[in-house]
């Protein structure tokens, strides 16, 4: 097999899976981080909700299960596949719009340059799913933070 292309289905469902795992091994991370930093504030010589990151990780689990660790996990795998995707499609379109041949090797600044065109790309997919996931973390009604109070 000489030809050397890439199928763009094989990118397609290669970066979809690839994104995936990622968010089945940094979720439970995520989940930590989001819990600690929406704690309730604790009153005067009150112990806080949580002593640290291994706290929340312990009390989590304790209440929830394992799968606790995972909760709000189906928007991020949702976004997961479209974003990888434009996020591939805006680093091709930047090398390509720097390219004066298909055949030019690029320098690390045209690819740094393609890189924040495929960011700028993303961003549109990542920023509503980022915010459902972090009120789904929370345990908080999605319905409750749409509507902006006074």
């Amino acid at each position: 097999m000489s030809d050397n292309k890439v199928s763009p289905l094989k990118s397609f469902l290669a970066g979809g899976f690839g994104g995936v795992c990622l968010v089945a091994a940094g979720h439970p991370l995520d989940t930590i981080k989001v819990r600690l930093q929406t704690m309730p504030k604790p009153a005067p010589n009150q112990a806080p909700l949580y002593k640290g990151t291994f706290d929340c990780a312990k009390q989590t689990i304790m209440k929830e299960g394992f799968f606790g660790l995972y909760k709000g996990m189906a928007a991020p795998i949702v976004g997961v596949t479209p974003m990888y995707a434009v996020c591939f499609f805006g680093f091709s379109v930047g090398k390509k719009m720097q390219q004066t041949h298909p055949t030019e090797h690029l320098n690390l600044l045209q690819i740094f340059n393609a890189g924040m065109l495929a960011g700028v790309f993303t961003t549109a997919i990542m920023a509503p799913g980022e915010r459902i996931k972090c009120l789904l973390q929370v345990g908080l009604p999605l319905y409750t933070h749409i509507m902006l109070k006074p």
